[in-house]
């Protein structure tokens, strides 16, 4: 049995990574996977960058991290792109878009926001038709066959659904959650890259840490949407003007 941690949607909120990196390092976690958007909303979105290349052994491309690069002329994107830097947002343009494995007998299929593209939003409360397209395949995945499980991340929001005999679920996020105001990240434990059917288990994990030192970070650092990405951290509530 192998131990894998997902994380993502770190957002440039450092105190909630190395919360959750600290409590990874205490479960005897075989592999870290990053399921994107590392950047983008926090103050410290290179440092994230940084720390997620050397301890994560996967990592896939979130929205942010796919349009962070472009041209832009958002006063609020144009400085997160001068603290990132050419090297850092080219890397996070060229990250793959999904990673796929066996685990226990089921085929894993990971991705930031659905198996077609990093921008298309699905939430746990959408219709079934919606979420049952979670489990296919499409040019963007590496194998056509439809996943047994298939997890994600986007939409701030951890849960766990069994949908006609299939697994879906999403991480939540590490450092801008939107259901509670704490870190989420998700083990999966099982037989890692195989095929016969074994135990399989799934836990979604909260962790506190700092708010109020994410909230200094930000004020420090001058950000200019810093009140409502400040509003986010404390209330777990959507601020409902851009892209998560």
């Amino acid at each position: 049995m192998e131990k894998l941690a997902l994380i993502s949607d770190i957002h440039g909120n450092m105190p909630a990574y190395e919360a959750v990196m600290h409590d990874i390092q205490e479960r005897n976690v075989t592999q870290i996977i990053c399921l994107g958007d590392l950047v983008g909303k926090g103050p410290h979105s290179e440092q994230v960058v940084d720390r997620v290349r050397e301890s994560c052994d996967v990592v896939i491309k979130g929205n942010w991290d796919d349009f962070i690069g472009n041209q832009v002329t958002d006063p609020v994107l144009l400085w997160q792109q001068e603290r990132l830097g050419i090297e850092r947002t080219t890397y996070l343009k060229e990250l793959p878009f999904s990673y796929e494995f066996w685990m226990s007998g089921k085929f894993v299929r990971l991705f930031h926001a659905s198996p077609r593209s990093v921008y298309e939003r699905i939430q746990p409360w959408d219709s079934m038709e919606s979420r049952l397209s979670m489990f296919e395949s499409s040019e963007a995945c590496g194998d056509p066959r439809e996943a047994d499980v298939a997890g994600y991340a986007d939409v701030h929001n951890a849960f766990l659904q069994i949908l006609k005999g299939r697994m879906l679920f999403n991480t939540g996020s590490v450092g801008n959650p939107l259901d509670m105001t704490q870190a989420s990240y998700v083990l999966l434990e099982g037989n890692y890259h195989s095929k016969e059917p074994g135990t399989f288990n799934l836990q979604h994990v909260r962790v506190p840490y700092d708010i109020e030192l994410a909230v200094q970070h930000a004020k420090d650092e001058q950000m200019l949407d810093a009140d409502a990405y400040i509003l986010e951290l404390r209330t777990g509530q959507y601020r409902g003007r851009k892209k998560t």
